[in-house]
């Protein structure tokens, strides 16, 4: 590999972790900010997304860049195509965590909802999520990445479990309809960035192993 490649190879990966480090911040924050009712850590997320579009659009510019200049081949070139992917996947969950940030600010002015709902449990597997899918990226560990596709079911059960509960509050408490449209709006960004941690774990596979496993069941794969 020429010396030149090898180094802007080594400055993309150092940029990529920055920006993952960005959301898995904003992700962490809009979860603690929903489930103990923070609005300064929800305050905090939606000051930072600007911050992470920026580096969204220098490392998009910066792949384009070497692209160009290298015309990588082969593990090189997927390299580079899958920071790509990843890097728009990453600014789309800090865009989600801004959501549930929003939702988080206006639960935390109003009175709790009357039901039980494991967003604890949620929100740890979407923070696992994204905590393993950016150490799959680095290490370029396959098996950790295919945990990452493992827990996105756990993540839709519960989803899907919040929603029956949820629903069957807005049924029989009209008063508390406003409330849960936004416990079900968060809920439902939350499993988005564990849909795109998974998207991220799956270009990972891709790029260690030139296999792609997108659209099919873990059980295949």
């Amino acid at each position: 590999m020429p010396i030149h490649l090898q180094r802007d190879l080594e400055r993309l990966a150092r940029e990529i972790l920055s920006v993952g480090a960005l959301v898995e911040e904003a992700t962490n924050h809009a979860i603690e900010a929903l489930i103990h009712r923070r609005s300064e850590l929800a305050e905090h997320v939606l000051k930072g997304d600007d911050r992470i579009d920026q580096r969204e659009v220098e490392v998009e510019v910066d792949c384009l860049k070497m692209l160009a200049l290298h015309q990588p081949v082969a593990a090189d070139l997927r390299y580079i195509v899958a920071v790509l992917k990843v890097n728009n996947d990453l600014e789309r969950m800090g865009d989600l965590a801004v959501n549930v940030a929003e939702r988080a600010l206006y639960l935390a002015t109003h009175d709790p909802l009357p039901v039980a709902l494991d967003f604890a449990t949620m929100g740890e597997l979407v923070r696992r999520m994204v905590r393993d899918c950016l150490d799959a990226l680095v290490r370029r560990d396959v098996a950790v990445a295919r945990r990452v596709r493992a827990d996105d079911d756990r993540v839709d059960e519960l989803n899907r479990e919040m929603f029956d509960v949820v629903h069957g509050l807005m049924q029989s408490d009209s008063g508390a309809i406003k409330r849960a449209v936004h416990m079900l709006s968060a809920s439902r960004h939350l499993e988005r960035i564990a849909d795109l941690a998974t998207n991220i774990a799956e270009d990972v596979i891709f790029m260690v192993d030139g296999e792609v496993v997108r659209h099919q069941p873990e059980a295949y794969t």
